[in-house]
């Protein structure tokens, strides 16, 4: 024992340290270039910052270590209030939402290419990175999943012949998994949020070819498993107080649908999840000084003689987007199996990663909005007056300026968020293991991957923005 302590105690400072190198931060993605606003200095030592958020995800571990009441714990997830079903009323409202959503998605492609070329006053860039970007998964995690009644290239397929060949269970979700890289990538490399004719692009290219992908396997296949931007909803939604079950929405605790078995039921839901997690953390790392200073030592090493420094920029930004991926994916998995190693059960690794994923939505969804409510606060208002005056958009659309505090909103919304994972994992971990004792240890490692991603995130939060180099 003492020597299995150890070398546990070793790989455990290891993956931390990887971690701190590579890891987590919601500062500001690439869609945030629209609206810029400095940081303030922190008023406290930045030491003494870091270690409180560390702490505080630390001690809620060892509180919810003390529930140990199966009966206390099932009683708390299983609270549910029935609404009305109304089913002529959702129905309708599916209608009416998709409808508009097609609508909305023509006039998006069409003004991204004939209206007006600046970030701020266009239809296309202020509904895509405001509204579907921001906003929509703020509405699927705080309230429910909106995107079935929105969803416009659903509702252009249910006019086409679909289902030509069998989706293959082998895919399962890879499909989305390398769908929602990819568009992170493209929003990383090309400038979609700050020149409409380009993003009008890419919505075409995707239009192009998510439906072709739902005339091919069929809509319910497509839409369920392969579209990423479905599957980003669907996950998101999980976290929400609404939820569907069995065709009755009912009201639940925030976040008690992550202790369920059938959230995650593949490798690939847990690779989709660990996207949503990385390309937060990237994207925000990218834009703080310390990243941008790691980007341009980069590009300006010796390897600027061999290759231009645009090419190199983005070779650069490329790689270091898939190596932290493989990172982030890998230290989860690692996690799982000293999980199974602490227990000595005979569940698996797989089946504990499996039953842990869930709550790692929580994070996702804290820093999802630590990430993006500057941006909401910041361009609502040209979002609607975009909205209501697309063909003509004032010149100079109304812009807020997030106050200060806002800093401290986004530092609440990271900890929340791992707090909420936290106890969703206690309640997994319950679920999952008759022992006790076992199910306390199998949350070890788990918990300590998330004190090094919340101390990490803060950090970066507390760093000042940069703009992309060579990209920005």
């Amino acid at each position: 024992m003492p020597s299995f302590g150890i070398r546990f105690g070793a790989q455990v400072l290891t993956w931390i340290a990887v971690l701190t190198v590579l890891a987590d931060s919601v500062a500001a993605a690439n869609g945030m270039t629209l609206s810029k606003q400095p940081r303030e200095a922190l008023a406290i030592p930045r030491w003494l910052y870091l270690a409180t958020g560390g702490a505080t995800i630390g001690a809620s571990a060892l509180l919810a270590s003390f529930v140990t009441d199966r009966a206390f714990i099932y009683s708390l997830h299983s609270r549910s209030v029935s609404l009305p079903r109304m089913p002529t009323v959702r129905r309708w409202i599916g209608v009416l939402g998709q409808t508009l959503a097609v609508v909305g998605l023509c006039l998006m492609v069409f003004l991204g290419y004939t209206g007006p070329q600046l970030p701020s006053a266009s239809l296309t860039v202020l509904v895509t990175f405001v509204g579907v970007r921001a906003g929509l998964p703020v509405v699927a995690y705080l309230v429910g999943n909106p995107w079935p009644a929105l969803n416009p290239w659903r509702a252009i397929t249910t006019v086409l012949p679909t289902g030509f060949y069998e989706y293959p269970d082998s895919f399962d979700r890879w499909p989305a998994v390398a769908g929602i890289l990819t568009l992170v990538w493209v929003e990383i490399i090309f400038p979609v949020s700050t020149v409409p004719r380009v993003l009008a692009t890419a919505i075409l290219g995707y239009s192009l070819y998510t439906i072709a992908g739902a005339v091919v396997f069929g809509s319910d296949a497509w839409f369920e498993h392969a579209d990423p931007i479905s599957v980003l909803f669907r996950f998101y939604g999980a976290v929400a107080p609404i939820q569907l079950h069995d065709g009755s929405a009912e009201v639940i605790l925030p976040g008690s649908d992550l202790a369920q078995s059938d959230v995650v039921t593949d490798s690939s839901d847990i690779a989709f999840i660990i996207a949503l997690i990385w390309e937060l953390t990237y994207s925000g790392f990218i834009t703080t000084t310390a990243g941008a200073q790691t980007i341009t030592t980069i590009v300006g090493s010796p390897l600027s003689a061999v290759m231009p420094a645009t090419p190199l920029a983005v070779l650069t930004y490329t790689t270091l987007f898939a190596i932290g991926y493989a990172v982030f994916l890998a230290a989860y998995w690692y996690a799982g199996t000293i999980a199974r190693r602490l227990t000595n059960t005979y569940v698996t690794s797989r089946s504990i990663a499996l039953r842990l994923a869930p709550p790692l939505l929580a994070i996702a969804a804290g820093y999802h909005l630590a990430h993006y409510a500057g941006l909401l606060v910041s361009l609502s208002p040209a979002l609607t007056m975009a909205v209501v005056s697309p063909l003509s958009p004032p010149a100079n659309p109304l812009v807020l300026a997030p106050p200060n505090w806002f800093t401290a909103l986004s530092i609440a919304f990271v900890l929340v968020g791992h707090l909420l994972a936290i106890w969703e994992a206690h309640a997994s971990a319950y679920d999952l293991f008759p022992s006790r004792l076992a199910a306390i240890r199998s949350q070890y490692p788990f918990v300590l991957v998330m004190i090094g991603y919340t101390i990490v995130s803060l950090w970066l939060l507390s760093l000042p923005g940069a703009t992309l180099p060579y990209l920005g």
